[in-house]
This record gives C-alpha cells, sequence and structure tokens, in this order.
C-alpha cells in the first residue's frame, strides 16, 4: 500500500530570528540563509560542466565576527560541486548531528545509523553503495574551501572549509564530525531558515527544482520580484542562457505541481523574472 501525506506536512519554511528556538528533527533542518540563496549545493553537472565553481560570498558572509574582526572583505567558496541528490543530505546529517548533540561543541560523536536517519536515508538503504556515497560526500564537503582575504593587495587570510573532518565506522556503529570554531557562528546568523526534508524527498531527483526551493525559502515574506539571472547563479549551470531558462521554468512548473509556489513570470528589458504570489504550507495531497 503507498503511504500517503500531506505535503503541506512536508514543504514549510520560515524566516526565524536566532532569538527563536527552533527544533531540528529527522524531518527539520535548520540552515543558514546565505548558503541557501548561494550556489553552494547545486543540480548535478553534465559531463560538459565543469566540476568546481567560485561563488562570491563577500556580501553575506561580511556579517560573521571573524570577518569585521579581521576587516575581510573578499570571501570566496570554491571546491568540488556539491550536489542536492546526496552532497546536500550529507550537510543536513551534520546539522542535526550538532543539534542534538550540543551546540557548545564543534566536535560531535553518534550512532552512524543514526546519523544517516538524520540525512534522511532509510534505514533499509544503509549498505555498501550508501555509505560510499556518504564517504564521497563527506569529502566534497571536506574539500568545499571557504577564503578570508583582507584588501586587494591581500593583507590578511584565512584558509578553511564547510567540515574539518569526518570519520565514521560501521562496524563499531560509529561517525565522528568536526567542524572549524572559528566558523561556528555560521550556524548562528541572525536569520536561519527552516526546512522540511520532505521537501526533498516530494521532489525525487529533480535537483534543479530542490535547489529552487531552497533558494525561495530562504526569501523573506512578500520578496520583490526575482531575476532568472539570480536564479542562473544560484542553479550554477553552465549550459547556455535559454537552456538555463528551460530548466528554471521546468523546475518552478514542478514546484507548482506539488501545490507549493504559486507565482507568474513577466519580461523586462529581455530578462525574465519571477513574481512569488504564494507559498502555501497547506499543499495538496499526493500519492508517493
Amino acid at each position: 500500500m503507498i503511504d500517503k501525506f500531506f505535503i503541506a506536512d512536508a514543504l514549510y519554511g520560515d524566516m526565524v530570528s536566532k532569538e527563536k528556538q527552533l527544533t531540528v528533527n529527522s524531518n527539520n533542518t535548520v540552515q543558514p540563509v546565505a548558503l541557501m540563496r548561494l550556489g553552494v549545493f547545486v543540480p548535478k553537472p553534465t559531463k560538459s560542466q565543469g566540476e568546481n565553481n567560485i561563488v562570491d560570498a563577500s556580501e553575506l558572509f561580511s556579517q560573521l565576527e571573524l570577518a569585521k574582526a579581521e576587516g575581510y572583505d573578499n570571501i570566496n567558496i570554491s571546491g568540488p560541486r556539491l550536489d542536492m541528490d546526496c552532497d546536500f543530505k550529507v550537510w543536513i546529517g551534520i546539522i542535526y548531528a550538532f543539534s542534538k548533540g550540543g551546540m557548545n561543541t564543534n566536535k560531535i560523536e553518534l550512532k552512524f545509523t543514526k546519523f544517516a536517519k538524520g540525512c534522511g536515508f532509510s534505514a533499509k538503504r544503509i549498505d555498501g553503495r550508501l555509505r560510499s556515497s556518504i564517504h564521497d560526500s563527506l569529502g566534497k564537503l571536506r574539500n568545499k574551501s571557504i577564503s578570508f582575504k583582507r584588501g586587494a593587495d591581500v593583507r590578511g587570510s584565512y584558509q578553511t572549509g564547510l567540515l574539518k573532518t569526518g570519520y565514521f565506522d560501521a562496524d563499531r556503529d560509529i561517525i565522528q564530525l568536526e567542524v572549524d570554531e572559528k566558523l561556528w557562528e555560521l550556524f548562528q546568523l541572525d536569520y536561519r531558515v527552516l526546512l522540511q526534508q520532505y521537501a526533498i524527498k516530494a521532489l525525487p531527483k529533480k535537483e534543479a527544482a530542490q535547489a529552487i526551493y531552497t533558494f525561495i525559502e530562504s526569501l523573506p515574506a512578500n520578496p520583490v520580484p526575482v531575476g532568472f539571472q539570480r536564479l542562473r547563479e544560484r542553479l550554477s549551470l553552465t549550459s547556455t542562457v535559454s537552456e538555463q531558462n528551460r530548466t528554471i521554468k521546468k523546475a518552478l512548473d514542478q514546484l507548482q505541481h506539488i501545490g507549493y509556489l504559486k507565482f507568474s513570470l513577466f519580461r523586462k528589458e529581455r530578462e525574465n523574472f519571477l513574481i512569488i504570489h504564494k507559498r502555501n504550507p497547506k499543499l495538496k495531497q499526493l500519492d508517493l
């Protein structure tokens, strides 16, 4: 029998201040708005697209105390492309692990099976293939570099990454994770976005729609029209502009089909713009 559930329980986002306590569990994840708006987690590239991309995070990351204290004004995120299909789920698991293990430490150890569940993976899927995918994702997160520079003549520099170390032993059912303590504030930014993991599950293999969903959920209430150029930057695709626009329109239609988004488009000066009319927390019932 196919399970039924209301996608209203699956897709729900809310901009919240850091004073508001958020519940993180196997269904919810709290993500820094900066990572949701920037092209950090993107659709898998085609064979013709490069594996590496550089994201200018100067504006959004300048609010970090590390950047303010040291005067860093040039902040880039670079390294391997992080996909929505597995890498983002493992990142969700990392957020889950630290939220459950205490937000006062940059090192955590928990059961590997519990971590996998926090990523959104079914217990039935925990096999050699999944462990290999998690291993690869931890490596990609470890190699996703965040570089801070001060001044055009680089009078100061700091190099770090999204993940410092990742270790697991399936036989002992443990995983150990460590993040840079200087970036701990990244998880405590003034504004964060609450995402339900079911949002990703409701759009299986539709990575463009998943990525645009996280971007839209990071926007404030009644956002101004969003140009397709911004969405193209968020997806970080390298195909032609016309092909990227088709991908965006298809993703928006998919978000509308599941009942999440009500929108319209208009053109101005040869560019498409997205008007968000409604992000509906009470969506139609779907059979999955």
